[in-house]
């Protein structure tokens, strides 16, 4: 497989967070180690959170890939949609708050919450 997949929460145009998957091409590497071209970061930052954590609505403050290392992650959208990520799993995190909006819980974000019997813990890349 020539391509990595690459899974974006977003802010659709309705101004609601949702999930659409992304085909990144690996265009560079040889066939035994396929790589897609070299993207920026700006810092990471790691996470714990205990059994039981559930965050209220949110927006994503910027752009950031979140990479689950321990336990699952599950992510809330406001149609009532929800996605589990386990570890070895990713998403790129980018439903920040439109352009000129004010953060309304009631449109605006999603919700994360630890899942499973383990703490999460998770990985965030910002660009």
């Amino acid at each position: 497989m020539r391509t990595f997949v690459k899974v974006v929460l977003f802010t659709d145009r309705d101004g609601r967070a949702r999930f659409r998957e992304e085909e990144v091409l690996l265009t560079e590497g040889t066939p035994q180690t396929l790589l897609s071209p070299v993207y920026p970061g700006a810092g990471y930052q790691l996470r714990r959170s205990p059994v039981g954590f559930r965050s209220d609505w949110h927006c994503t403050p910027a752009p950031q890939w979140v990479f689950i290392l321990e336990g699952e992650m599950e992510i809330g959208l406001r149609d009532g949609g929800a996605r589990v990520f386990k570890p070895g799993e990713h998403f790129y995190s980018a439903d920040t708050l439109p352009a000129g909006e004010t953060f309304d819980a009631a449109v605006h974000g999603h919700w994360s919450a630890q899942r499973g019997p383990q703490p999460l813990v998770t990985l965030f890349v910002r660009n």
